[in-house]
């Protein structure tokens, strides 16, 4: 006769997984929860559990209408997440993606998923007073809408 299997085992790497990464609550179901560090704004932009679900499909459709349309809103931006989740490391200036304290890879690590964002993104706020981004004058914009008109089928 077979004995059954027990989830001591599992439960128990788990436990060892969490002390490991610094991961010490638990959910509800005993599986090991991050913590990663608050934001240093009043409130998000939605709730914390609405955010862990779908930032990402936020982010997309962020990208979407400021890539493609060219509408631009300050609430669902990546520089507005990163200016306010940035970490401080101990010489007191924001860690990059590069440490495990950053406030994206806490969670991207525990969940082991992969993220690209900072390939081409600042995963650090940027310097008070530069900025990579100059709006194009309005002409300029026009300019660009009539071009893109003509070239479409």
């Amino acid at each position: 006769m077979r004995r059954p299997r027990t989830m001591a085992p599992i439960v128990a790497s788990m436990v060892i997984v969490a002390a490991v990464s610094g991961m010490s609550a638990f959910a509800g179901d005993g599986t090991p929860v991050p913590h990663p560090p608050r934001g240093k704004g009043e409130r998000c932009v939605a709730d914390t559990g609405f955010m862990r679900k779908n930032h990402m499909k936020m982010l997309l459709h962020h990208r979407t209408e400021a890539v493609h349309l060219g509408v631009r809103t300050p609430q669902y931006d990546l520089n507005g997440c990163v200016s306010c989740h940035a970490v401080e490391g101990s010489d007191g200036k924001p860690v990059s993606f590069a440490s495990d304290r950053h406030f994206c890879k806490s969670c991207h690590s525990y969940a082991a998923v992969s993220i690209d964002c900072f390939e081409c993104h600042a995963s650090r706020p940027e310097v008070q007073g530069k900025t990579a981004f100059v709006a194009p004058a309005d002409r300029e914009v026009a300019a660009i809408d009539r071009y893109l008109r003509d070239i479409r089928p």
